[in-house]
C-alpha cells in the first residue's frame, strides 16, 4: 500500500528480492540434512490416499478459497465500496497477516492440548463466522466492521490449519509424510485457484459488471455481500464435512493427557 504511490506496482515485487535471498541463504547454512533414504521408493499417491485424507483435502480446498476471496475480493470492497486510498487499504489488508503471526504458534499449542479434532472444529466455526461478518457488518459500520471480521476469521483460518495438518498426518509412517505434505499443498493451492477465479467471478455477478472500477460503491458492496454469503455457505460445508465425514476418528489426533 505505501509502495505502490511512491514507485508503482512493480516495486511490490522488487522488494521481496532481499528477503527471498536472505531465507534461502539461512535455509542452506541452518536447517538440519536429512539422510537420504537409498533403499526406499517414493510411495504412489494411491497408497497413501484413504477417506480419512480425502476428507481433510476437500476441507482443505473449502477454507483456501474462502482465505483467497478476502486477498481478491477485499482489496476492491475497500477501495472502490468504502473509498480508501491505496496506503489505507494497505493498512487495513495488513491486519489479517499480523493476527496470523499472533496466533500461528499459540493455535499450534492448543492443537497438542485439546485435540485436532475439537481445534479443527472451533477453527471452522470461527472462519465461517467471520465469512458471513464480512458478508454483512461491513455494509453497517464500515471499516470497522471489515477489521472486526477479519479478527474473528483469521484465527479460525490458523486453528483450522493446525489442526487440519496435525489430522492429516496423525496416522502416516515417516516414510509418507512429504506426499501427504504434498497432497495439502496442492489442495491448498487448488483453493486459492477456485478463491481467484471462480469467486472473483461470483464478484462480479453480484457487482453486476465485469469492468467493477466502474461500479458504484452500491453495487461492489452488493457483490461484497454475495461473495461472501457464498464463502460462508463453503465453510459450512466444510465443517459438515469436517464433523461428519470420514476423517471424523482422527478426532483425538494430536490430544495429550494432562
Amino acid at each position: 500500500g505505501l509502495l505502490i504511490p511512491l514507485s508503482g506496482w512493480r516495486a511490490i515485487f522488487w522488494v521481496q528480492l532481499p528477503p527471498a535471498a536472505v531465507a534461502l541463504i539461512l535455509a542452506v547454512s541452518f536447517l538440519p540434512r536429512d539422510a537420504r533414504l537409498v533403499d526406499s521408493r517414493a510411495p504412489s499417491l494411491w497408497s497413501v490416499m484413504d477417506r480419512s485424507l480425502a476428507g481433510n483435502l476437500l476441507v482443505n480446498v473449502l477454507v483456501a478459497a474462502i482465505m483467497m476471496t478476502t486477498l481478491v475480493v477485499g482489496p476492491f470492497y475497500l477501495s472502490l465500496g468504502l473509498g480508501l486510498t491505496v496506503p489505507e487499504v494497505g493498512a487495513v489488508m495488513a491486519i489479517g497477516p499480523v493476527i496470523s503471526i499472533v496466533s500461528g504458534v499459540p493455535s499450534g499449542r492448543l492443537v497438542d492440548a485439546w485435540g485436532s479434532g475439537r481445534m479443527l472444529v472451533i477453527g471452522l466455526a470461527l472462519l465461517g463466522v467471520g465469512a458471513l461478518m464480512l458478508a454483512i457488518v461491513p455494509g453497517t459500520i464500515g471499516v470497522a466492521g471489515y477489521v472486526l471480521s477479519i479478527i474473528v476469521l483469521t484465527p479460525g483460518y490458523q486453528l483450522f490449519q493446525a489442526a487440519n495438518n496435525a489430522a492429516a498426518l496423525a496416522d502416516v509412517a515417516k516414510d509418507r509424510r512429504g506426499t501427504v505434505s504434498g497432497l495439502l499443498g496442492l489442495s491448498r493451492n487448488i483453493g486459492l485457484i477456485a478463491g481467484a477465479s471462480a469467486m472473483g467471478l461470483v464478484f462480479a455477478l453480484g457487482v453486476g459488471t465485469t469492468d467493477v472500477t466502474e461500479a458504484s460503491a452500491l453495487a461492489i458492496a452488493s457483490g461484497m455481500r454475495l461473495t461472501f454469503l457464498i464463502a460462508g455457505a463453503g465453510a459450512v460445508a466444510a465443517f459438515v464435512v469436517a464433523v461428519f465425514g470420514p476423517g471424523r476418528h482422527k478426532a483425538g489426533a494430536g490430544h495429550r493427557q494432562p
